[in-house]
C-alpha cells in the first residue's frame, strides 16, 4: 500500500536474462503469439512492422518490452490488447483465440481481463480523477457502485486526497497513477503499459515503478511494458527484445544492449 505521501516501497532489482518462459507444464499461457506479422503499405512497397514474432506469456509473469524506436514494440502491445489486427498468424488470451474477433467482443475481453496504460495518461480532461477511473465501469454496466470502486482504486494507489481534481490539478505522476486506477478497476488479469514513465522525471518514473512492482507482487497481475527505461527492464522477471519487427533471445539482446537493455 501507499505511505501517508503517496510514495511506493520498492522491490529488489531482478536480473536481465531469465528463462525462456515460467509456463508449466500444462499451464494456459496469459498470452500467446504464434508467428504474428503486421505489414502496412508505404507507396508501392510493404513495411513489415512485425515479422513472425512468437511467444509465451505465463500468468503472473512481468514481460519489460525492450527495443529501439521503431521496432515493433507499441504494435505488438497493440495486438496483445486487441487494439491492432495481426496481418497473419494469431494471438491468444488465456486460451480464447482473439485474432479474428469483432470490435465488440475484442472490447468486451478487454473490459473484463486487459487493462492498459498509455505514455500519453489519455485522461479525459473535463473529469475529474475520480470520474475518469469511474468510466470502464460505466461501459461494463456496473455504475451501481462505480464511485465506490473508483475511490477504492485511487486509494489503492496513494490518491485519495487528489480524487476530485481534474487533470491539469495533477502532477504527471499523479495523472499516471489516475490512469494506472482507470486500468485496474475493472480487476482485469493482464496490464499492458506503454511507456509508462517515459513523460515522467526520474523520481516520479521510480515511483510509478515502484506502484507497478507492488500492484504486480500484490494483484498477481501478469504485467507487459513497453520500455526504454533499464530500471523497467531490471524490475522484470524476463525481458522480451525486439529488433526490427523480430524477438531476439535474452542472451542476444543483452550482447547487443552490452549490458544494458
Amino acid at each position: 500500500m501507499a505511505n501517508n505521501n503517496g510514495t511506493i516501497q520498492a522491490n529488489g532489482p531482478v536480473s536481465l536474462v531469465k528463462p525462456a518462459s515460467a509456463i508449466g507444464a500444462g499451464q494456459q499461457p496469459a498470452v500467446e503469439a504464434e508467428k504474428l506479422t503486421r505489414v502496412l503499405p508505404l507507396g508501392e512497397q510493404q513495411v513489415h512492422i512485425l515479422n513472425s514474432v512468437s511467444f509465451a506469456i505465463a500468468p503472473g509473469e512481468w514481460i519489460a518490452l525492450t527495443g529501439a524506436s521503431g521496432s515493433g514494440k507499441s504494435t505488438l502491445l497493440g495486438v496483445i490488447a486487441g487494439l491492432d489486427t495481426p496481418s497473419s498468424g494469431s494471438i491468444s488470451i488465456d486460451g480464447v483465440d482473439i485474432t479474428h474477433m469483432s470490435g465488440t467482443a475484442l472490447a468486451g475481453l478487454r473490459n473484463r481481463k486487459i487493462g492498459i496504460v498509455f505514455q500519453s495518461f489519455n485522461l479525459i480532461s473535463a473529469l475529474t480523477a475520480q470520474e475518469n477511473v469511474e468510466v470502464p465501469l460505466y461501459v461494463r454496466g456496473g455504475h451501481h457502485n462505480a464511485p465506490d470502486k473508483a475511490r477504492q482504486m485511487l486509494e489503492v494507489v496513494g490518491l485519495r486526497e487528489r480524487r476530485g481534481h481534474r487533470p491539469n490539478q495533477l502532477s504527471g505522476g499523479e495523472q499516471q497513477r489516475t490512469a494506472i486506477a482507470r486500468a485496474l478497476v475493472t480487476q482485469p488479469t493482464i496490464l499492458v503499459a506503454d511507456e509508462p514513465t517515459g513523460n515522467l522525471d526520474s523520481t516520479t518514473g521510480a515511483q510509478v515503478l515502484d506502484l507497478f512492482a507492488r500492484l504486480h507482487r500484490e494483484l498477481n497481475l501478469t504485467l507487459i511494458i513497453a520500455t526504454h527505461d533499464p530500471a523497467v527492464a531490471a524490475r522484470a522477471t524476463r525481458v522480451l527484445h525486439m529488433v526490427d519487427g523480430r524477438l531476439d533471445t535474452p542472451t542476444e539482446a543483452l550482447a547487443a544492449s552490452g549490458g544494458v537493455l
